[in-house]
Protein backbone atom coordinates (compact mmCIF):
# COMPACT_ATOMS: atom_id res chain seq x y z
CA UNK A 1 0.00 0.00 0.00
CA UNK A 2 3.10 2.29 0.13
CA UNK A 3 4.98 4.24 -2.13
CA UNK A 4 7.57 1.84 -2.68
CA UNK A 5 5.21 -0.95 -4.15
CA UNK A 6 4.66 1.46 -6.59
CA UNK A 7 8.13 1.79 -7.40
CA UNK A 8 9.13 -1.36 -7.23
CA UNK A 9 9.21 -2.98 -11.17
CA UNK A 10 8.90 -6.63 -9.77
CA UNK A 11 6.35 -6.47 -7.54
CA UNK A 12 4.31 -4.37 -10.43
CA UNK A 13 4.94 -7.43 -12.96
CA UNK A 14 3.69 -9.84 -10.55
CA UNK A 15 0.38 -7.98 -9.77
CA UNK A 16 -1.14 -8.86 -13.24
CA UNK A 17 -0.74 -12.29 -12.10
CA UNK A 18 -2.30 -12.35 -9.02
CA UNK A 19 -6.00 -12.96 -10.58
CA UNK A 20 -7.90 -15.28 -8.20
CA UNK A 21 -5.24 -16.85 -6.06
CA UNK A 22 -5.68 -18.71 -3.22
CA UNK A 23 -4.56 -17.49 0.25
CA UNK A 24 -1.85 -19.60 0.76
CA UNK A 25 -0.25 -17.58 -2.23
CA UNK A 26 -1.24 -14.29 -1.68
CA UNK A 27 -0.59 -14.68 2.04
CA UNK A 28 1.67 -16.06 4.55
CA UNK A 29 0.43 -17.20 8.34
CA UNK A 30 2.51 -14.79 11.20
CA UNK A 31 1.34 -15.81 14.60
CA UNK A 32 -1.80 -17.57 13.24
CA UNK A 33 -3.05 -14.58 11.17
CA UNK A 34 -2.95 -14.40 7.75
CA UNK A 35 -1.07 -10.94 6.64
CA UNK A 36 -0.98 -10.00 2.78
CA UNK A 37 2.84 -11.39 1.39
CA UNK A 38 2.80 -8.14 -1.04
CA UNK A 39 3.14 -5.56 1.92
CA UNK A 40 4.64 -7.52 4.92
CA UNK A 41 7.36 -10.33 5.57
CA UNK A 42 9.00 -12.68 7.84
CA UNK A 43 11.55 -9.62 8.13
CA UNK A 44 8.96 -6.85 8.65
CA UNK A 45 8.01 -8.76 11.75
CA UNK A 46 11.21 -9.50 13.18
CA UNK A 47 11.63 -5.42 13.14
CA UNK A 48 8.77 -5.38 14.99
CA UNK A 49 9.64 -8.44 17.70
CA UNK A 50 12.73 -6.61 18.02
CA UNK A 51 11.28 -2.89 18.17
CA UNK A 52 12.28 -0.98 20.77
CA UNK A 53 9.06 1.05 22.02
CA UNK A 54 9.71 4.53 24.14
CA UNK A 55 6.78 5.38 27.23
CA UNK A 56 5.94 8.30 25.42
CA UNK A 57 5.12 6.41 21.78
CA UNK A 58 1.96 6.56 20.88
CA UNK A 59 0.24 3.88 18.68
CA UNK A 60 -3.35 3.52 17.08
CA UNK A 61 -4.68 -0.08 17.10
CA UNK A 62 -7.36 -1.50 15.34
CA UNK A 63 -8.83 -4.51 13.35
CA UNK A 64 -8.75 -3.48 9.23
CA UNK A 65 -11.24 -1.23 7.86
CA UNK A 66 -11.99 0.46 11.64
CA UNK A 67 -10.36 3.59 11.25
CA UNK A 68 -6.87 3.74 10.84
CA UNK A 69 -6.66 6.48 7.75
CA UNK A 70 -8.88 8.57 10.23
CA UNK A 71 -6.33 8.51 12.98
CA UNK A 72 -3.40 8.64 10.64
CA UNK A 73 -5.52 12.16 9.95
CA UNK A 74 -6.38 13.02 13.04
CA UNK A 75 -3.66 12.27 15.69
CA UNK A 76 -0.67 13.85 14.15
CA UNK A 77 -2.53 17.20 13.61
CA UNK A 78 -3.83 17.44 17.39
CA UNK A 79 0.33 16.73 18.22
CA UNK A 80 1.41 19.29 15.83
CA UNK A 81 -1.68 22.15 17.15
CA UNK A 82 -3.72 21.92 14.34
CA UNK A 83 -0.66 22.57 12.00
CA UNK A 84 -1.43 20.94 8.23
CA UNK A 85 1.99 20.26 6.98
CA UNK A 86 2.30 16.83 8.43
CA UNK A 87 -0.99 15.62 7.00
CA UNK A 88 -0.58 17.72 3.26
CA UNK A 89 3.05 16.91 2.77
CA UNK A 90 3.63 13.31 3.94
CA UNK A 91 1.69 10.61 3.38
CA UNK A 92 -0.60 8.81 5.69
CA UNK A 93 2.33 5.71 5.67
CA UNK A 94 5.34 7.39 6.21
CA UNK A 95 4.09 10.15 8.80
CA UNK A 96 2.27 7.67 11.01
CA UNK A 97 3.43 3.87 9.71
CA UNK A 98 2.69 0.73 10.14
CA UNK A 99 4.95 -0.84 12.45
CA UNK A 100 4.38 -4.59 11.22
CA UNK A 101 4.86 -3.49 7.11
CA UNK A 102 7.88 -3.57 5.03
CA UNK A 103 8.07 0.43 5.02
CA UNK A 104 8.87 0.23 8.91
CA UNK A 105 11.85 -0.81 7.71
CA UNK A 106 13.17 1.74 5.72
CA UNK A 107 11.51 4.89 7.84
CA UNK A 108 14.93 5.21 10.70
CA UNK A 109 11.88 5.57 13.31
CA UNK A 110 14.56 5.00 15.85
CA UNK A 111 16.11 8.77 14.74
CA UNK A 112 12.11 10.10 14.98
CA UNK A 113 11.67 12.91 17.45
CA UNK A 114 9.05 12.11 20.19
CA UNK A 115 6.28 11.74 20.17
CA UNK A 116 6.00 9.02 18.09
CA UNK A 117 3.10 7.90 16.27
CA UNK A 118 2.29 4.51 14.33
CA UNK A 119 -0.45 2.38 13.62
CA UNK A 120 -0.70 -1.39 13.82
CA UNK A 121 -3.32 -3.84 12.69
CA UNK A 122 -1.50 -6.83 15.27
CA UNK A 123 -3.73 -8.68 17.59
CA UNK A 124 -2.73 -8.28 21.36
CA UNK A 125 -0.30 -10.99 21.42
CA UNK A 126 1.35 -10.61 18.87
CA UNK A 127 2.60 -7.00 20.53
CA UNK A 128 6.82 -7.48 21.28
CA UNK A 129 7.98 -7.32 24.63
CA UNK A 130 9.12 -4.31 25.03
CA UNK A 131 5.65 -3.06 24.44
CA UNK A 132 5.10 -4.79 27.41
CA UNK A 133 7.78 -3.22 29.51
CA UNK A 134 7.84 0.17 28.68
CA UNK A 135 4.18 0.86 28.09
CA UNK A 136 3.39 3.50 25.40
CA UNK A 137 -0.13 4.88 24.98
CA UNK A 138 -2.44 2.80 22.91
CA UNK A 139 -5.69 4.31 21.38
CA UNK A 140 -7.31 1.21 20.20
CA UNK A 141 -10.58 2.03 17.58
CA UNK A 142 -13.33 -0.29 17.21
CA UNK A 143 -15.87 -0.53 14.72
CA UNK A 144 -19.49 -2.34 14.47
CA UNK A 145 -18.47 -5.18 12.71
CA UNK A 146 -21.34 -5.24 10.54
CA UNK A 147 -19.96 -1.86 9.13
CA UNK A 148 -16.09 -3.66 9.28
CA UNK A 149 -17.35 -6.31 6.89
CA UNK A 150 -19.48 -3.89 4.71
CA UNK A 151 -16.32 -1.98 4.45
CA UNK A 152 -14.07 -4.77 4.00
CA UNK A 153 -15.97 -6.43 0.76
CA UNK A 154 -15.04 -4.36 -1.43
CA UNK A 155 -11.79 -3.12 -0.23
CA UNK A 156 -10.79 -6.93 -1.10
CA UNK A 157 -12.11 -6.33 -4.81
CA UNK A 158 -9.95 -3.73 -5.15
CA UNK A 159 -6.90 -4.55 -4.11
CA UNK A 160 -4.86 -6.76 -6.06
CA UNK A 161 -3.28 -7.83 -3.06
CA UNK A 162 -5.85 -9.29 -1.49
CA UNK A 163 -8.07 -12.60 -1.93
CA UNK A 164 -11.02 -12.07 -4.33
CA UNK A 165 -13.76 -12.29 -1.68
CA UNK A 166 -16.37 -14.24 -4.14
CA UNK A 167 -19.78 -13.72 -3.03
CA UNK A 168 -21.01 -12.01 0.08
CA UNK A 169 -21.92 -15.29 1.56
CA UNK A 170 -18.65 -16.67 0.86
CA UNK A 171 -17.14 -13.60 1.70
CA UNK A 172 -19.65 -13.54 4.96
CA UNK A 173 -18.39 -17.20 6.34
CA UNK A 174 -15.04 -16.33 5.97
CA UNK A 175 -15.14 -12.86 7.76
CA UNK A 176 -17.12 -14.92 10.72
CA UNK A 177 -14.35 -17.76 11.18
CA UNK A 178 -11.49 -14.94 11.05
CA UNK A 179 -9.92 -16.86 7.58
CA UNK A 180 -9.33 -13.17 6.35
CA UNK A 181 -6.14 -10.94 6.85
CA UNK A 182 -5.60 -10.46 10.45
CA UNK A 183 -7.44 -13.04 11.93
CA UNK A 184 -11.07 -12.69 13.70
CA UNK A 185 -12.51 -9.44 14.79
CA UNK A 186 -13.99 -11.21 17.60
CA UNK A 187 -10.51 -12.28 18.82
CA UNK A 188 -8.89 -9.07 17.95
CA UNK A 189 -11.49 -7.34 19.90
CA UNK A 190 -11.20 -9.19 22.61
CA UNK A 191 -7.62 -10.22 23.02
CA UNK A 192 -7.70 -5.66 23.43
CA UNK A 193 -10.43 -5.49 25.95
CA UNK A 194 -8.68 -8.08 27.76
CA UNK A 195 -4.93 -6.49 28.19
CA UNK A 196 -3.45 -6.80 31.92
CA UNK A 197 -2.02 -2.70 31.81
CA UNK A 198 -5.23 -0.96 30.32
CA UNK A 199 -4.50 2.74 32.30
CA UNK A 200 -2.15 3.77 29.29
CA UNK A 201 -5.25 2.68 26.88
CA UNK A 202 -8.15 4.60 25.61
CA UNK A 203 -10.51 2.81 24.19
CA UNK A 204 -13.14 4.47 21.51
CA UNK A 205 -15.39 3.63 18.89
CA UNK A 206 -16.06 5.15 15.40
CA UNK A 207 -19.41 5.24 16.05
CA UNK A 208 -18.65 7.87 18.69
CA UNK A 209 -16.19 9.89 16.44
CA UNK A 210 -18.78 10.15 13.62
CA UNK A 211 -21.74 11.35 16.31
CA UNK A 212 -19.33 14.04 17.48
CA UNK A 213 -16.04 14.28 16.56
CA UNK A 214 -15.07 17.17 18.54
CA UNK A 215 -15.45 15.62 21.66
CA UNK A 216 -13.81 12.33 20.55
CA UNK A 217 -10.66 15.28 19.26
CA UNK A 218 -11.03 16.45 22.46
CA UNK A 219 -10.84 13.14 24.38
CA UNK A 220 -8.11 11.89 22.63
CA UNK A 221 -6.42 15.37 22.82
CA UNK A 222 -6.36 14.80 26.45
CA UNK A 223 -5.08 11.05 26.76
CA UNK A 224 -2.34 12.07 25.01
CA UNK A 225 -1.55 15.01 27.40
CA UNK A 226 -2.33 18.07 24.90
CA UNK A 227 -4.58 21.14 25.61
CA UNK A 228 -5.73 21.88 22.60
CA UNK A 229 -7.61 25.79 22.34
CA UNK A 230 -11.45 25.56 20.90
CA UNK A 231 -10.06 27.35 17.32
CA UNK A 232 -7.90 24.39 16.76
CA UNK A 233 -10.05 21.60 18.00
CA UNK A 234 -12.78 23.18 15.32
CA UNK A 235 -9.70 23.53 12.72
CA UNK A 236 -8.85 19.67 12.98
CA UNK A 237 -12.67 18.72 12.80
CA UNK A 238 -13.47 20.72 10.42
CA UNK A 239 -10.39 19.09 8.22
CA UNK A 240 -11.05 15.71 9.34
CA UNK A 241 -14.59 15.47 8.44
CA UNK A 242 -15.18 12.51 6.09
CA UNK A 243 -15.58 14.65 2.95
CA UNK A 244 -12.92 16.87 3.40
CA UNK A 245 -10.11 14.14 4.40
CA UNK A 246 -11.10 12.34 1.12
CA UNK A 247 -9.66 15.06 -1.17
CA UNK A 248 -6.15 15.00 0.44
CA UNK A 249 -3.86 13.22 -1.68
CA UNK A 250 -1.74 12.24 1.29
CA UNK A 251 -4.50 10.31 2.75
CA UNK A 252 -6.78 8.68 0.27
CA UNK A 253 -3.94 6.54 -1.89
CA UNK A 254 -4.71 8.31 -5.05
CA UNK A 255 -0.93 8.27 -5.04
CA UNK A 256 -0.77 3.93 -5.30
CA UNK A 257 -1.03 2.68 -8.38
CA UNK A 258 -4.13 1.72 -9.78
CA UNK A 259 -2.42 -1.79 -10.28
CA UNK A 260 -2.26 -2.40 -6.10
CA UNK A 261 -5.54 -0.60 -5.35
CA UNK A 262 -7.74 -0.34 -8.92
CA UNK A 263 -10.03 2.78 -7.17
CA UNK A 264 -12.15 2.28 -10.28
CA UNK A 265 -13.05 -0.82 -8.39
CA UNK A 266 -14.21 0.84 -5.31
CA UNK A 267 -12.31 4.03 -3.55
CA UNK A 268 -10.24 3.59 -0.66
CA UNK A 269 -12.20 6.17 1.56
CA UNK A 270 -15.86 5.13 0.68
CA UNK A 271 -18.32 6.64 2.74
CA UNK A 272 -17.44 7.03 6.28
CA UNK A 273 -20.87 6.56 7.52
CA UNK A 274 -22.64 4.30 10.14
CA UNK A 275 -24.67 1.34 9.40
CA UNK A 276 -23.84 0.71 5.94
CA UNK A 277 -24.39 -3.06 6.89
CA UNK A 278 -28.28 -2.61 6.49
CA UNK A 279 -27.66 -1.61 2.90
CA UNK A 280 -25.40 -4.67 2.26
CA UNK A 281 -26.52 -7.72 4.41
CA UNK A 282 -29.60 -9.60 3.47
CA UNK A 283 -32.37 -10.60 6.28
CA UNK A 284 -30.43 -13.88 6.65
CA UNK A 285 -27.14 -12.41 6.26
CA UNK A 286 -28.14 -10.34 9.44
CA UNK A 287 -29.44 -13.17 11.14
CA UNK A 288 -26.32 -15.74 10.53
CA UNK A 289 -23.82 -12.53 11.83
CA UNK A 290 -25.88 -11.89 14.63
CA UNK A 291 -26.00 -15.36 16.18
CA UNK A 292 -22.33 -16.01 15.15
CA UNK A 293 -22.11 -12.46 17.23
CA UNK A 294 -23.90 -13.37 20.23
CA UNK A 295 -22.12 -16.71 20.88
CA UNK A 296 -18.35 -15.03 20.43
CA UNK A 297 -19.11 -11.91 22.43
CA UNK A 298 -21.22 -13.36 25.24
CA UNK A 299 -18.59 -13.43 28.00
CA UNK A 300 -17.64 -9.71 26.63
CA UNK A 301 -18.65 -6.74 29.54
CA UNK A 302 -17.47 -4.08 27.46
CA UNK A 303 -20.61 -2.01 26.11
CA UNK A 304 -20.66 -1.40 22.78
CA UNK A 305 -22.41 1.69 21.22
CA UNK A 306 -23.91 -0.53 18.34
CA UNK A 307 -25.40 -3.13 21.40
CA UNK A 308 -27.34 0.24 22.88
CA UNK A 309 -28.61 1.94 19.45
CA UNK A 310 -30.13 -0.69 16.75
CA UNK A 311 -29.93 1.71 14.37
CA UNK A 312 -26.07 1.35 13.97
Amino acid sequence: MTLDMCACAELRRCIVALGNMTEAELYFSYKGVYVPKLIHSPESFSFLENFPFRHDDILVVTYPKSGTTWSQEILPLIISDGDMTPVLTIPNWDRMPWLEEHRALKLNLEQRPSPRLFVTHCHYYMMPESFFKVKPKVIYIMRNPKDVFTSSYPFYAMASYMVNPGTKDEFLEKFLDGTVIFGSWFDHVKGWLGAKDQVNIMYISYEEMILDLRASITKISHFVGKSLTQEVTEKIADHCMFTNMKQNKMSNYSLVSSEILDQKKSEFLRKGVIGDWKNCLTEDQVARFDSVYKERMKDVNFKFIWDEDTQL
